[in-house]
């Protein structure tokens, strides 16, 4: 159980996410797109970004830097941080995505963050969050940054980043997504209370 706003409320479990969860985590990923997306984007950047920055990065749950909520059997919430210079899906491949970061002097990537539609506003975003700066830290990072797109926004700023800059990602097939690269100290406390 937790406590958000106020209100006792269920938590499924968190647990490393496999390879054998790759395609409910796909499934999950372009269904929360689909759904939450038309919100803030037209229908033109909802399926687009529904192609491509609901792409999985295998790399990720290869690394065991990836995470996953679990209710009834079904993968209600995704998502993770990387040591790898690559920040998102969405904008192609660059050549050096790969690269392992220097946790000295570059921060720690989240990546991938994706909540099921009847599962959003539940703790679970902020579970993840918390799993990926606690496991970034013990690897020596201090900072995190992240390339948010607009639904995801409220919770990073909830969770005590800060906006950096507004950017475009423009994918594949040629839509502009807007989105905004965001940042926070490992050690900084979270904006809201938990």
């Amino acid at each position: 159980m937790a406590i958000f706003r106020g209100m006792t409320t269920y938590t499924p479990p968190q647990r490393t996410a496999t390879l054998a969860d790759a395609p409910a985590i796909a499934a999950l990923m372009r269904a929360s797109v689909l759904e939450l997306f038309p919100r803030f984007y037209d229908e033109r950047q909802t399926l687009s970004a529904a192609e491509h920055i609901a792409s999985l990065d295998l790399r990720l749950i290869e690394d065991g830097t990836y995470f996953v909520h679990e209710a009834d059997g079904e993968i209600v919430a995704c998502g993770g941080w990387s040591r790898r210079n690559r920040t998102h899906a969405g904008a192609g491949d660059a050549a050096d995505d790969d690269r392992p970061l220097d946790p000295a002097t570059e921060p720690a990537r989240v990546r991938a963050m994706f909540v099921r539609a009847d599962w959003t506003r539940r703790g679970l975003g902020r579970a993840i969050l918390e799993s990926c700066r606690l496991a970034a830290k013990a690897e020596g990072f201090s900072s995190l940054t992240l390339t948010a797109t607009l639904p995801g926004v409220p919770l990073y700023l909830s969770f005590g980043f800060t906006e950096v800059e507004r950017v475009t990602v423009t994918t594949p097939d040629g839509v502009d997504v807007p989105g905004a690269v965001m940042a926070r100290d490992i050690d900084e406390p979270d904006s809201i209370e938990a």
